[in-house]
């Protein structure tokens, strides 16, 4: 049997995938030469799944067809009020039907989609607003009340509102913008290096910033999760190459939001492949099995918490998932003892992946999937078809196999750059290779591990503890549903290491600190265990892209007293 190495080999020789080198930015880009040039061209192929169910979202239910219709109805709206290609479109709202119409109307015309994140409160929208300058908007009634004194002083040529809700009046009815539904496209001539999106990355250090992907980011994202599904049927032998349109339509559960690039991801690949895609306003893990359930969903992504809590919901419900093929999970780091879950509670039935990515890398570029996944459950999984990867010294010194460095990333997902911010980029990306602030390293097979953000890393008496390492150990206890490491000040060490733990019952949960102690004794070296913790049944801090924000785990140790071990 080929290993997963050379089925992808095979498939990039030629065909629907080949690979070549692309040296006009000054060094070797990897591109797919037979793919798309624009996402207005993946909007354009969907024609052909006509009346498929598409969007999902409670009782409501849209086809292709009038996805499309809608689009480029939407798309004529924006370009009669002035709207053209390169011109920034803002969206602000949930998940609902109307983001995703949104966004192909944009891709339609050539006009850049600036993603609003639909947590952020007043301020923070301002912020993005002044900072992107958009031409237009699309929101929800949320936004309009959120946004109103703002947008008044605006110059926008169009503003268009969904689900108002009673938000007042200002701006046209998203039903008004689409009503003169149509099968054609306005006209547009959209290249590969035009910008696509800018979406803003989660700020947990500071002001959040613009990251601008081009056309080309986007569809080599979409060619690799493709080739990635080309090479599962590879591995069974299968090697045909089959037309979207004949294949059995598949359906994903959307809750990564649509504003963080994973979100984005879904939301394409399900447009492009003709499947289903099931949307709700918030996280909920009994509406996900419940939409899982009914609609015969094939898969699943999300970050570890969400994973985490889809198969608490589904198992303590008994609803029958068992049409899942695939559970995905990324944006934060995924502990081995989930794998072990996904493959015990699906009979090895669903097979699971995480990808490794970020904003600036326009999502994925190391995966693990399958087989690999099991052998490797600790593993970010190796580098995409597209991708080249380093681990470096704080010199940049490339670092040999199995030493531990900042990982850089190169490819034709890296994005150009962050809008507005020249310095900014040039820190990040000189020289093509993005600096991603996470510490790992690549063993003797080429499997990348990543064991800490760079900023996160705690120092405690002269080594290095690496909080992903520490917190897969803790999760193995049955009572941890969720934990995060900290570094905390020390007078005598420089760094004590505190875990912040999640359970279920807190009463039940009062020796967990000496429990916890005593089995780490036996994984960890001693320097690696935590000396404070903080137990709670709530959810631990997370922005909106479900990263952890440890800031505010540190002021829980500064706010109450803590279980403490001896040092």
């Amino acid at each position: 049997m080929p290993t997963r190495s050379e089925v992808i080999a095979r498939l990039t020789a030629g065909g629907a995938f080949e690979l070549v080198e692309d040296h006009s930015p000054g060094y070797p880009l990897k591109i797919y030469r037979n793919g798309p040039k624009s996402m207005r061209e993946v909007l354009q192929s969907t024609r052909v799944f006509d009346d498929r169910t598409f969007l999902i979202y409670g009782d409501e239910e849209i086809t292709f067809r009038e996805h499309f219709e809608q689009a480029a109805a939407l798309a004529h709206f924006l370009r009669g009020a002035g709207v053209g290609k390169g011109d920034r479109v803002a969206i602000g709202m949930r998940n609902y039907p109307e983001w995703v119409i949104g966004f192909w109307a944009c891709q339609a015309i050539g006009a850049v989609v600036v993603a609003l994140n639909a947590w952020w409160t007043g301020a923070e929208l301002t912020y993005a607003l002044e900072d992107s300058a958009p031409m237009a908007m699309l929101i929800d009634g949320e936004r309009l009340a959120r946004l109103s004194t703002l947008i008044g002083g605006m110059k926008l040529k169009a503003l268009v509102v969904a689900r108002r809700n009673g938000a007042g009046p200002g701006g046209t009815d998203f039903a008004e913008a689409v009503a003169k539904r149509t099968a054609e496209l306005p006209a547009a001539d959209i290249g590969p290096s035009d910008y696509c999106t800018i979406l803003y990355t989660s700020g947990t250090t500071g002001r959040p910033k613009g990251a601008v992907a081009t056309q080309q980011n986007h569809i080599t994202n979409y060619m690799n999760t493709l080739l990635s599904g080309a090479a599962a049927r590879g591995l069974m032998g299968d090697f045909s190459e089959i037309a979207p349109a004949d294949m059995p339509q598949g359906g994903s559960l959307q809750t990564f939001p649509f504003f963080h690039i994973g979100g984005l991801t879904g939301l394409y690949l399900s447009t492009g492949t003709g499947s289903k895609l099931a949307v709700m306003y918030k996280w909920n893990p009994a509406e996900a099995v419940q939409l899982v359930a009914k609609h015969k969903l094939s898969g699943v992504s999300g970050v570890p918490i969400v994973v985490r809590q889809l198969l608490e919901s589904a198992r303590a419900s008994g609803a029958d998932v068992s049409s899942v093929l695939g559970v995905s999970s990324g944006g934060a780091a995924v502990p081995p003892d989930l794998i072990r879950q996904i493959g015990k509670q699906f009979e090895q039935k669903a097979a699971p992946a995480n990808g490794y990515g970020l904003t600036e890398t326009t999502s994925a570029v190391i995966t693990n999937s399958g087989a690999d996944y099991f052998a490797h459950p600790d593993s970010i999984g190796r580098p995409v078809a597209t991708a080249e990867v380093r681990f470096v010294d704080d010199s940049g010194k490339d670092l040999g196999n199995n030493q531990i460095g900042e990982l850089w990333i190169r490819g034709a997902n890296v994005i150009p750059g962050y809008w507005n911010k020249p310095d900014a980029t040039e820190a990040a990306f000189g020289g093509g290779w993005f600096r991603t602030g996470d510490l790992g390293y690549q063993d003797d097979e080429g499997f990348c591990y990543v064991v800490d953000r760079k900023k996160d890393v705690i120092i405690r008496g002269g080594e290095n503890v690496y909080c992903a390492e520490v917190e897969a150990a803790i999760l193995e206890h049955p009572l941890v549903r969720d934990v995060a490491v900290v570094g905390l000040p020390d007078p005598e060490y420089g760094e004590q290491v505190a875990a912040v733990i999640q359970v279920g019952d807190r009463a039940q949960a009062r020796a967990l600190p000496d429990e916890l102690r005593a089995s780490l004794a036996t994984t960890l070296a001693r320097f690696k265990i935590p000396s404070a913790y903080q137990v709670t049944e709530e959810e631990l801090p997370r922005t909106a892209t479900g990263k952890v924000l440890k800031r505010e785990l540190r002021n829980m140790f500064k706010a109450e007293p803590a279980a403490s071990a001896a040092k």
